[in-house]
């Protein structure tokens, strides 16, 4: 069984829309975080229900390779949920990497695998980050695996959407673009200033924006700076680029986690200092830097507004009829 999840539409006039129509996300039922979604307002409505209305569903992959998969389910699906358009998601895995966080049974029945997806299309593809920075991309064990889902993506996806480290990774295999240890985590709640103020990305930004950042690498900024295929929509004086696409909008880097929620910061603080790894506490992130004090969430509006325009963009460029997709180099 399928489950649909809908949020309220904003009354588009067009007639695939009736106004207070509601546009329905669909997803595997098994996901955990459908109850989580339905207790939020995010209501569950039939497949008949969906059916009713007349468009074609954007089509999104999700492959997931953070180690707590359920919590980044519910993460992205918030952001994905928050559309007047259908969108149907389905979630993909490597299975080169034996999951140690979450139970393969759940695995098994909520996530396909490279198999499942290689004659499929999609109008868009997420890749999520991975805690696999500090090791050379090759030495990855499922570093071939992810390399037959970026082959993949050139013929059967319209736009793909890095962030974090599959950021770091999608800009590595494509273009040459590497990375390189930092001295210390980088950690916290950053500003970037945007460099192209009227892309449609970033349609409704404020000229400075908040994203939070948690990793041990960065990139040779410089490189994708002067990269001719390469185009740098947000950066920072102090921290480099922050958004980058390439060819328009089929290739979408965020270094970042616009995803993130409320506490995941603390939560990744809290887990390294019972580590005993003595993280710094996340800059920005706590008021006056305390940490008995709840973090501001500051960066949720500009997480929605990011992923709105982003599935807008691809709705309206994206073929109808996938088969026709232009292969990228």
């Amino acid at each position: 069984m399928e489950v649909f999840l809908f949020a309220e539409n904003r009354g588009r006039e067009h007639d695939l829309y009736r106004r207070n129509e509601s546009m329905p996300i669909k997803v595997n039922d098994q996901l955990s975080a459908v109850d989580n979604l339905r207790q939020e307002g995010i209501v569950t409505i039939t497949e008949q229900r969906a059916h009713t209305q007349d468009i074609r569903p954007l089509r999104i992959l999700i492959l997931n390779l953070m180690p707590l998969k359920k919590p980044t389910e519910l993460m992205l699906l918030r952001l994905l949920g928050n559309s007047p358009i259908q969108i149907e998601v389905d979630f993909c895995r490597t299975i080169t990497h034996e999951a140690t966080h979450t139970d393969n049974s759940y695995l098994d029945s909520a996530y396909l695998e490279f198999q499942d997806i290689k004659d499929r299309y999609y109008d868009g593809f997420l890749v999520t980050g991975a805690p696999v920075e500090c090791y050379d991309f090759e030495d990855v064990d499922y570093w071939q695996e992810f390399t037959e889902y970026m082959e993949w993506a050139k013929r059967h996806v319209f736009s793909v959407l890095y962030y974090c480290w599959g950021a770091q990774a999608g800009l590595y295999y494509h273009y040459g673009i590497q990375k390189h240890l930092l001295p210390k985590k980088f950690s916290g709640i950053y500003q970037y200033d945007l460099t192209m103020k009227y892309h449609p990305l970033l349609r409704g930004f404020d000229d400075r924006y908040f994203i939070p950042q948690s990793r041990h690498t960065d990139i040779d900024h410089a490189a994708v700076e002067s990269h001719p295929a390469l185009t740098v929509l947000s950066r920072s004086s102090y921290h480099g680029v922050n958004i980058v696409t390439a060819e328009d909008i089929r290739r979408v880097f965020v270094l970042g986690h616009f995803e993130y929620n409320r506490r995941t910061l603390e939560e990744e603080f809290v887990r390294d200092r019972d580590k005993g790894l003595h993280p710094a506490i996340p800059k920005y992130y706590y008021p006056e830097n305390d940490p008995s004090e709840p973090p501001v969430f500051k960066w949720c509006s500009y997480a929605h507004l990011f992923y709105s325009n982003w599935i807008n963009l691809v709705y309206q460029n994206t073929p109808y009829d996938l088969h026709d997709l232009q292969p990228l180099p």
